[in-house]
């Protein structure tokens, strides 16, 4: 089992949510979150003031997976997450991390069968 988080612009949000239901990926928890990388933010004005912006707005997706659909859901995620065929800087990241355990609050299943 692996947990594959993954940091994508809000706006892509929709277009990676129909990828990852495409390769039969349908429960993932999305949270806003902000952050920092090579974008490094913009300048904005507010009553008169200029001011840097450097924390800008992402969307987190969470998914735990069985082995078999972690290289498709990196694929779809990387399909819906990237703006145009190349991309661009601040598309986002992707990360998988190995899952010890996952268990089933309201059966008590565990592993794999709890996904």
């Amino acid at each position: 089992m692996k947990l594959i988080t993954a940091i994508v612009q809000p706006a892509r949000l929709e277009a990676v949510k129909e990828a990852l239901s495409k390769v039969e990926v349908f429960r993932l928890t999305v949270g806003d979150v902000k952050g920092l990388g090579r974008q490094k933010g913009h300048t904005e004005v507010y009553r008169g003031h200029e001011y840097e912006v450097n924390l800008l707005p992402k969307v987190r997706l969470d998914i735990a997976v069985n082995e078999e659909f972690v290289e498709p859901t990196i694929e779809a995620i990387i399909r819906g997450g990237r703006s145009g065929p190349e991309g661009n800087i601040g598309d986002g990241k992707i990360f998988v991390q190995p899952l010890e355990d996952v268990i089933r609050i309201r059966t008590g299943e565990r592993g794999s069968e709890a996904i």
